[in-house]
């Protein structure tokens, strides 16, 4: 399953169900699990860690080393992938440095698409779909079911909440909460993404209490410690609205609003 042209090192571990293809070059301390399936000239250096079935395209740049002036090859670096992953053409994904926990990670059943940059130190939950030439920073937290539109860039150390969504051209600075819709440079709140929680089951009666809990948020001109009160009284009706309120506690960075 490994092309004659890929060039492998010895030290890498490579499923017997995976393929290589033609002229990719996978480094020392790389792990490819089962039924994944890695394109042509693509580069992987480790330590790597990816699971099973994944699908990296061709021309993609995997592993390689923190674009962080501070890192000066130490070992605590690595990169980890989950299962079930797309990973489109001329993609990178950098490990992670010391200064930020050592990790870069990519959970499971994600589609990334080409030319996308996923910085070092990034920690990517599920299910997340990153349209053509989105951008993450070093240090960016995001949480499962989140899509960034086209040539979103985000930047470092902000955190994106779980089924958050991002217009094209999205410049990021602040925190995003969850359920949260944004767009513009920078990008600024512009609604409920209500369409997502449909499609993933949300109850209507919860899409509507999160709606009212948005408009507390970002259009009622409240304080925002005056606005999570409010919030918190709807919390009993709504089980989602405990992860909105506690990733708005939990913001260093402030919240974009």
């Amino acid at each position: 399953m490994i092309s004659p042209e890929a060039i492998v090192d010895p030290d890498a571990h490579i499923s017997d169900s995976a393929t290589v293809g033609a002229f990719s070059i996978i480094g020392a301390d790389v792990e490819i699990g089962g039924g994944s399936v890695i394109g042509s000239h693509t580069v992987i250096k480790g330590p790597t860690k990816i699971g099973k079935n994944n699908k990296v395209f061709q021309f993609c740049s995997i592993g390689d080393d923190p674009q962080d002036k501070k890192y000066d090859g130490e070992s605590q670096s690595i990169l980890e992938i989950g299962d079930n992953n797309v990973i489109r053409e001329y993609c990178s994904i950098n490990r992670g440095t010391a200064q930020g926990g050592g990790v870069t990670r990519l959970g499971d059943n994600n589609w990334i698409m080409a030319y996308v940059h996923i910085a070092h130190d990034c920690l990517i939950g599920n299910h997340c779909t990153f349209a053509n030439n989105t951008t993450l920073a070093g240090h960016v937290l995001v949480e499962d079911y989140v899509i960034l539109g086209g040539f979103t860039g985000v930047h470092q150390f902000c955190r994106l909440g779980k089924h958050s969504f991002s217009a094209i051209s999205s410049v990021i600075v602040k925190d995003v909460p969850p359920y949260i819709m944004m767009s513009g440079n920078t990008a600024k709140p512009t609604g409920l993404n209500r369409e997502g929680l449909k499609r993933h089951g949300f109850p209507t009666d919860s899409i509507d209490i999160l709606r009212k809990a948005y408009k507390l948020i970002y259009r009622d001109g409240m304080l925002l410690k005056d606005a999570l009160e409010e919030v918190r009284t709807l919390e009993q009706h709504c089980p989602q609205l405990i992860d909105f309120i506690k990733f708005i506690e939990a913001s260093d960075r402030g919240i974009a609003r």
